[in-house]
């Protein structure tokens, strides 16, 4: 498992989901993102990642409400086209499972931000190529970033939540010849 690895678009997701009126959560997911990953197989708590995502790649299924989270008041995909996630630190939690520390950058804003995270495990693919995988969450409160507000003008009731949960379901590989450990 020890090596550099890069993750793989076609078979991850970064996603969250939001409260809206308080009823039901709002889910969407980014479709352009890229990562690295650093992994040490035999201390994991030396592993890192790097991961960067284009804020406009937005998607709920609704293009007039990903026009409104990637525009002025949420995102603002035109003034900061990237947010970016950089790993500070590692903890184990249990078995397969660890608590990634680290600082996300939005719209010019860094924070820290913990995801917890359980191993998939490593494999080869089909092709011989090592491919390792991870399942994340992890909680931000917008306001932290500026991404919007939780009322309509003349509205009083919370029309967003505060909060918004961020997961990841990863799929990596490792570069380079496939038959080499």
């Amino acid at each position: 498992m020890t090596g550099v690895y890069l993750l793989d678009p076609l078979k991850s997701t970064i996603g969250f989901s939001v409260r809206h009126a308080m009823l039901a959560h709002v889910r969407g997911r980014f479709t352009d993102f890229e990562g690295l990953l650093h992994l040490d197989g035999r201390r994991p708590t030396r592993s890192s990642a790097h991961l960067s995502v284009q804020t406009g790649s937005l998607r709920t299924g609704l293009p007039g409400r990903d026009a409104r989270l990637t525009g002025p008041g949420f995102l603002d995909a035109a003034a900061f086209p990237l947010m970016a996630f950089r790993s500070t630190g590692i903890v184990a939690i249990g078995e397969d499972r660890f608590r990634m520390s680290g600082s996300l950058r939005i719209k010019d804003v860094d924070l820290p931000l913990r995801i917890d995270l359980a191993t998939g495990g490593v494999r080869r693919d089909a092709h011989g190529t090592y491919r390792v995988g991870f399942k994340g969450t992890a909680t931000l409160r917008r306001s932290d970033w500026g991404l919007g507000r939780n009322t309509a003008p003349g509205v009083r009731d919370v029309l967003v939540s505060a909060t918004v949960k961020l997961a990841f379901d990863i799929s990596a590989v490792r570069p380079g010849r496939p038959d080499v450990p």
